[in-house]
């Protein structure tokens, strides 16, 4: 008998609604229930592709002894992280007050007021490895419940209380300037690991954000050490076994230092960002290896993650038939199998497979370390590899669409196609945004997700607003039509409107009409993913040299780069995002508008402009295009302008001249 998620949005919830567990979704009832039956609340919060996700619930909410457990002393209520990032924001802020550390399934016990007073992770069905057993865990809870609840509660109240006024704290606002980011960009490089790249060691995730503003310093300052560093980084992970060599696309993360062997699941939001690093390096340096990634990854979205309404999934799962990496690990004699002795003998070492593995079982993920001798022979036996690889079982997908990392990879597919020459991907992209505009908007106000053309309720956060806005300013650059310039906007008005705090530059992740927490959640660094305020701060930018009213924008994008000024020198590394916005600031933002006919000074233009450029191209005085207002043509033909806040430089007409504007005005900002 299906529980009370079989009507979810969320694959995650839906992936519970067979269980013994009697779990409701977020929702009043829940909270009243518990009341009425004064009862604590277990929050289990998770996300579809977890791996550790999946083995609680087989260990634990599928054993009908455990969910007897449950339903007899507990309200259960059930999370998806990514369909309401803000309830998972408030209570891992709890979870890390508590354990010191965070991640998912995250597990917590709550009043039927919502405050939390025990919270976890994973836990096991019995006791191990210094973890109490689940159900021991539950024992105590209702120990402590009904023996001393008064003090339960108390206990709770202080928490949320705490939670609450850290969440209000401000950084000290400090410039992001010229010195600042070279400064930044300076701590960043120490901290490379010189022979892997990335940061740190194991388990090593991809630093997409730290890598794009690497790039932009280079192109500012012509700074060897942050273009070798980006591009060591880069190699390293495409050529390991994190980057899908039949596939394409990248996993979450490598549990080791050498980016061999990943945490299979693959995120939308990864891929996208990594799309736009590899797109830059291979238009900044002309390089085969990151424009191969880049279409790569650019066919990955389009092949695994395009739902059928035009929108991209959230995920592939980790694991295949509850087994991590079934679909992608490899031995010797599965090559030899497909491929024939000889062929199968040259792919296990192009490929580091050995007989020993790399992975489990005696599998090995796939590397490429060195480009192959043999091209063809290459494609051919990828092309044989993958075929073959189809016809294992897969991996489940999430294929929910979440705004915020749609918007992402909108951004990318229309950045990455305006500057590689690719319009087919610049079309998806406005398909996938048609789609957003179309269903995620509802009575004026966006929304977080949709599933299957049915939009879900949870509103959007401000990451959906910043995101999205700037995937659309994306889209606006590379087809000049002015419907995307103006819906950004909108969203942009509504943020500033809905999300602010009162102190210039400051926003709440939740709206001021959004449903109420414990606390309003409120995030500064950049993860996995920009934070909220740098992507709105990256959005408002850009918007304040497109929009013909783009001095408050500026303003606030100002503003709050200086918010998190602190956090940017102090910890680069949780601040790639808010660093390149803060390049885009200092250089201008760079303004590169081409008069005339679509043709081969826009699309150098394109090529040639640096990272955090706005490039706008059509012809002059184009409607609701205000870049292109008195910018005529010169001897009737195409002509570029390359203009820095109020001041441009005279127009040129040859590809040429532009390369050496361009150049002058990084030289002489």
């Amino acid at each position: 008998m299906p529980n009370r998620l079989a009507t979810a949005t969320s694959p995650y919830l839906l992936q519970h609604a067979g269980n013994p567990v009697d779990w409701y979704p977020w929702s009043d009832d829940a909270f009243a229930e518990a009341a009425r039956r004064d009862v604590p609340i277990l929050l289990s919060v998770g996300y579809a592709a977890c791996h550790w996700c999946h083995v609680m619930a087989h260990e634990s909410f599928e054993d009908e002894a455990t969910a007897a457990q449950v339903n007899r002393d507990f309200v259960a209520i059930k999370v998806d992280r990514e369909e309401r990032p803000d309830i998972d924001a408030v209570y891992m802020a709890a979870t890390q007050a508590m354990t010191g550390q965070g991640g998912w399934p995250m597990t917590c016990f709550l009043t039927p007021v919502g405050e939390p007073f025990h919270c976890g992770t994973y836990y096991p069905p019995t006791s191990r490895q210094g973890m109490p057993g689940f159900r021991t865990l539950l024992d105590a809870v209702t120990k402590a419940w009904t023996e001393d609840g008064d003090r339960v509660r108390g206990a709770a109240a202080e928490i949320a209380a705490r939670l609450s006024d850290n969440t209000a704290a401000s950084l000290p606002p400090a410039a992001v300037d010229a010195d600042a980011l070279d400064r930044a960009a300076a701590t960043l490089g120490a901290g490379v690991d010189p022979h892997n790249g990335g940061f740190g060691g194991a388990p090593k995730f991809p630093p997409s954000m730290a890598l794009e503003f690497l790039l932009r310093h280079h192109e500012r300052t012509g700074s060897a050490e942050s273009l070798r560093h980006a591009s060591l980084t880069c190699e390293r992970m495409a050529r390991g076994g994190l980057y899908d060599q039949l596939g394409g696309g990248f996993s979450r993360y490598s549990v080791d230092a050498g980016w061999v062997v990943p945490h299979f699941e693959k995120m939308l939001y990864d891929n996208a960002l990594l799309l736009r690093v590899y797109a830059h390096l291979a238009r900044l340096t002309g390089d085969d290896l990151p424009r191969r990634v880049a279409e790569e990854t650019a066919g990955f979205l389009l092949r695994d993650l395009l739902t059928p309404e035009g929108g991209f999934a959230s995920a592939l799962d980790a694991d295949t038939d509850g087994v991590e990496g079934l679909t992608y690990a490899w031995t010797p004699a599965q090559l030899s199998s497909v491929l024939g002795d000889q062929d199968g003998a040259w792919a296990a070492s192009l490929l580091t497979v050995t007989p020993e593995g790399t992975f489990e079982e005696g599998a090995s993920t796939l590397q490429l370390r060195a480009d192959p001798s043999e091209p063809a022979r290459w494609a051919r036996i990828r092309e044989a590899l993958l075929a073959s690889r189809d016809t294992r079982p897969q991996p489940g997908r999430d294929d929910k669409v979440v705004t915020a990392w749609n918007g992402m990879a909108i951004q990318a597919l229309a950045e990455a196609g305006a500057a590689l020459g690719r319009p087919a991907w610049v079309t998806v992209a406005a398909a996938a945004a048609d789609l957003l505009l179309d269903l995620h908007v509802v009575d004026g106000r966006l929304r977080r997700s949709s599933r299957d053309g049915q939009v879900g309720a949870a509103a959007a956060v401000l990451d959906d607003h910043g995101c999205l806005a700037d995937g659309l300013l994306a889209l606006h650059q590379a087809t000049g039509e002015p419907r995307w310039l103006d819906a950004a906007t909108a969203l942009l008005d509504v943020a500033l409107e809905h999300f602010a705090l009162d102190e210039p530059g400051a926003f709440y992740d939740t709206a001021d009409d959004a449903e109420a927490l414990l606390h309003r959640p409120r995030e500064l660094t950049d993860n996995a993913t920009p934070c909220g305020s740098s992507a709105l701060a990256s959005a408002l930018l850009t918007a304040s040299v497109l929009a013909a009213d783009g001095g408050r924008y500026r303003d606030a994008a100002e503003a709050a780069v200086r918010g998190a000024g602190t956090l940017a020198e102090k910890h680069p590394r949780f601040a790639g995002h808010w660093l390149t916005v803060g390049e885009a600031m200092v250089r201008g933002p760079l303004q590169v508008v081409v008069a005339g006919d679509p043709g081969p000074l826009l699309a150098h233009a394109r090529q040639v402009a640096p990272g955090g450029s706005v490039v706008v191209g059509g012809v002059p005085d184009a409607p609701g295009v205000p870049l292109l207002a008195d910018r005529p043509l010169v001897d009737g033909g195409p002509a570029a302008y390359v203009c820095r806040g109020f001041m441009c430089d005279r127009p040129v007409t040859t590809e040429e001249d532009l390369t050496a504007a361009l150049a002058h005005s990084l030289l002489h900002p």
